[in-house]
């Protein structure tokens, strides 16, 4: 808890048993001000389809631990939000072991003071030497940059620690089931006109493999992902907006 608001953890993760416990451990630990009560009243890691010891180590270090075997990052999310207690604020972080968990606290703070979504910026933060692929870097770097050209927000991350309201998630209405979730989120929070901040992160090479820059198909897929929900979510937009005009200039038209 903090500042009397309850936070929850979604952890999606596929094959991470050697880090898993680790992520759970270090979140469950942490307490705002040296205070003794935890910072994060529960976590819930969906176990998309694993086929090592990923659920029962994640047990184990003390999380909630449900199953989604159709693969997907966005459908792994869904997944554990249908069965999130009651809560105030909801935190995103991957299984793999690559941020710092002491890190979410000012993600955490930012919501508890009125903030809709915290995202934690890789960018603007320290990077291990090989914690990111040249194609991650680059791709982050084009999505972010069409964000902020389609919707006139600032962007420099789209990285997968993040916090967000649980009003805030609940109006958004996420529906992508795969590699474009946390793009989703921010231009649906930019098309809300939320409050969206963003907080330096450190990251470190991950513990095992990525799914999905780790291997050329992953890599394809996801951008191809990210690009066409970024796209996808502009057409919809600008449909959108047609159809609003469109009745009012019939109309005058029929008046003349």
């Amino acid at each position: 808890m903090i500042n009397h608001q309850h936070v929850s953890v979604i952890i999606p993760a596929k094959d991470e048993e050697k880090a898993i416990g680790l992520v759970v451990n270090d979140l469950l630990k942490l307490t705002v001000d040296h205070a003794t009560a935890p910072l994060i009243d529960n976590i819930i890691v969906c176990d998309n389809g694993s086929q090592d010891k990923t659920r029962d180590v994640a047990k184990e270090a003390g999380a909630t631990v449900v199953s989604q075997a159709i693969p997907g990052y966005g459908i792994a999310c869904l997944t554990a939000m249908q069965h999130l207690p009651k809560t105030d604020i909801v935190l995103f972080i991957d299984g793999d072991h690559s941020f710092y968990a002491q890190q979410a606290i000012p993600l955490l703070n930012a919501i508890s003071e009125g903030a809709d979504l915290a995202i934690g910026s890789r960018t603007l933060g320290k990077q291990e030497r090989g914690a990111l692929t040249p194609p991650q870097i680059f791709g982050n770097f084009l999505a972010s940059l069409l964000i902020r050209g389609l919707w006139n927000v600032p962007v420099t991350d789209l990285g997968p620690f993040r916090a967000i309201s649980f009003t805030a998630l609940t109006k958004i209405n996420m529906q992508d089931e795969r590699f474009g979730w946390t793009v989703e989120m921010q231009v649906k929070a930019a098309q809300h006109q939320m409050r969206v901040e963003e907080y330096a992160v450190d990251t470190r090479r991950r513990i095992g493999v990525s799914k999905i820059s780790g291997t050329i198909r992953g890599t394809i897929g996801a951008a191809h992902g990210i690009v066409g929900t970024i796209v996808n979510l502009w057409l919809q937009q600008s449909r959108k907006k047609h159809r609003t005009i469109s009745p009012s200039h019939h109309s005058k038209e029929h008046s003349l």
